[in-house]
């Protein structure tokens, strides 16, 4: 650390940029990090703090049914993920991310505010609904729209924060020196770190007070924790390397796209990594890119005509009438990802099982032979412990053994590291389907005694069966959703890392509006089948089991389409096999050495 601090203080002193007529950037990464880790740290302290027991707080304090919870926070995670592409856009586009930030901050902490207070004031939410009460009376259409707008400002908020939190960390250091990519590197692991101690606080400590103790005080401490995240980043601002946002990357998207459409009737050349026009700026952020044979309709963008004229520098007069091979290359490296990206959303519903705090509350969650209850929502802990202990085990004891086999800096791809975590969630969901059909027959032939909950009997099944499928889970993510933010970063152009974060956030929302129409619709379907209703409010009386055989189904499929998927993809960076590209660019290297 003292090292990394002294070649920090040589950048202070040095130019930066390779432009003389470009002011020098004062890069004070360490100085920075208490100051962005302390952010980051609170800001997930309040906001995973408010999320973890929202279906508990929606079923017992507002009074809803588990499906119309379930229902309202999978479109609620589901808009919050979509929001973090408009927050990104905007970022990237307009503002930059120190502004996006500090507003996404203050607008989640006005959010978590909101929904605090519909907690600790009486007239805020609807009256309470005891055991013994036959019917609860539901939140009125007031109450509702004060939580909604809480609900409203927190989406806004993570999505101006999820997709900028983790580049502008980045930005405090300076890329380009060794100290600066040591910085950054620690960055990420204590980014991760402070992820990982934020929600073990908040499935514990906080889920805690708020089940136990008060909902008022138990929302208030995430709210609390949301303003001191907030003072933290603005008290920081003097200091912070606040980078300019540099216009909106979609735009040459669009341009290689009605470029290709206006010149669809051209024939392109035979040997097209030759023929194409190309051209890359001199400042580009962007790595050159080898031509594909994938998507070749898109070449004809970069097909030069005798009316496309060129500036004294090279470049396209009209880059909406002239796209160059590099433009085109970065809009098939978006379009190859997409596929893969679409395998993520059905592994997002193997993974995140909606279910597990009402099983749970169904289920016995005393601690051993004492009266102390474990609160529902603190058995997603050991999700987070096997991912904690997962992770160390993975990166200094089985990549080095798989590297020595495999001969790949990784062990394994990263398309390799997706599809494990795509399988798991097949034999996650087998082994939910199975713990579900044990803990509804003990719940039926054998319940707690004493013990009654307001939507039915509690089985005596320890709640620690579900404690297999949740380290399951935390293996998928394990592989899966850290090689997703991997992939996504990697595979994208280097001027969409903004973008390429949203992406993983996006799946998350489509897999939220999926589980949603899922379980609507499954509730709806079989709600007068002979077989019952497969999910009621009282689990009992379903069959939770046969949904969780359902999802077991669909994430084989998504498993067998993956490897169709895997198997096209091409990484970025490498060329077509039989285009002859390397021997041109050998021969060029050639050329330059001689």
């Amino acid at each position: 650390m003292a090292n990394m601090e002294m070649e920090e203080k040589k950048i202070d002193t040095a130019a930066t940029t390779d432009d003389e007529d470009e002011p020098e950037i004062n890069y004070r990464g360490i100085k920075a990090m208490p100051f962005i880790i302390g952010n980051e740290t609170f800001e997930k302290l309040g906001a995973l703090g408010m999320l973890f027991n929202l279906q508990v707080y929606l079923t017992t304090v507002f009074n809803m049914k588990r499906i119309s919870a379930t229902t309202l926070l999978n479109v609620f995670n589901g808009t919050t993920n979509f929001f973090t592409l408009i927050g990104a856009y905007a970022s990237d586009t307009y503002f930059g991310r120190y502004k996006t930030l500090g507003f996404g901050s203050i607008a989640s902490f006005l959010g978590l505010l909101a929904i605090t207070l519909t907690a600790a004031v009486k007239n805020l939410h609807p009256p309470h609904c005891g055991p013994q009460d036959v019917r609860c009376i539901g939140p009125s259409p007031w109450q509702m729209a004060f939580l909604l707008s809480g609900f409203g400002l927190m989406i806004v908020g993570a999505g101006c924060i999820r997709p900028c939190n983790l580049a502008f960390g980045a930005d405090q250091f300076n890329p380009r020196t060794e100290a600066g990519k040591r910085g950054i590197d620690s960055f990420f692991n204590w980014y991760f770190f402070t992820l990982s101690f934020a929600q073990m606080v908040s499935v514990t400590l906080v889920v805690y007070v708020q089940s136990d103790v008060s909902w008022g005080i138990g929302l208030g401490i995430p709210t609390a924790f949301m303003f001191i995240s907030c003072i933290v980043f603005f008290v920081g601002t003097s200091i912070y390397v606040i980078v300019r946002p540099e216009g909106s990357p979609f735009t040459s998207v669009a341009q290689v796209v009605m470029v290709a459409v206006r010149k669809r009737r051209l024939k392109p050349p035979q040997q097209p990594w030759l023929g194409l026009y190309n051209y890359t700026p001199l400042k580009s952020l962007n790595s050159k890119l080898p031509y594909t044979e994938q998507f070749r309709f898109l070449d004809k963008a970069a097909i030069r005509r005798a009316e496309d004229q060129l500036n004294p520098n090279g470049s396209p007069s009209n880059p909406w009438r002239l796209c160059s091979m590099q433009q085109v290359e970065e809009v098939k490296c978006i379009l190859r990802v997409i596929p893969i990206w679409a395998a993520s959303i059905l592994y997002q519903v193997g993974e995140k099982q909606q279910y597990i705090v009402f099983q749970a509350m169904q289920s016995d969650r005393r601690l051993g032979s004492t009266s102390f209850q474990i609160p529902p929502a603190t058995y997603s802990v050991f999700t987070m412990l096997t991912l904690t202990i997962w992770l160390p085990v993975y990166d200094r004891i089985i990549v080095p053994s798989l590297r020595r086999v495999t001969k790949k800096e990784g062990g394994i791809t990263i398309l390799q590291r997706i599809g494990i975590g795509i399988f798991l969630t097949i034999i996650e969901s087998l082994v939910s389907a199975f713990v579900e059909q044990r803990r509804r027959g003990l719940a039926l032939s054998n319940p707690l005694p004493g013990a009654h909950s307001a939507r039915g009997d509690v089985s005596s099944m320890s709640a620690l069966w579900l404690v297999p499928q949740l380290c399951i889970a935390g293996l998928a993510e394990g592989f899966a959703a850290i090689g997703q933010v991997e992939f996504y970063y990697k595979q994208f152009p280097e001027n969409m890392r903004s973008i390429a974060g949203s992406f993983f956030f996006c799946g998350m929302a489509a897999a939220g509006y999926l589980n949603g129409f899922l379980i609507t619709g499954l509730h709806r379907m079989t709600e007068g089948s002979p077989s019952g209703n497969w999910l009621p409010e009282d689990l009992n009386k379903g069959r939770l089991d046969y949904f969780y055989h359902l999802v077991a189904g669909l994430c084989a499929l998504n498993f067998c389409y993956f490897l169709v998927c895997g198997n096209w993809y091409r990484y970025k960076g490498v060329g077509a096999a039989d285009s002859g590209v390397e021997m041109v660019e050998k021969e060029k290297e050639n050329k330059y050495v001689v």
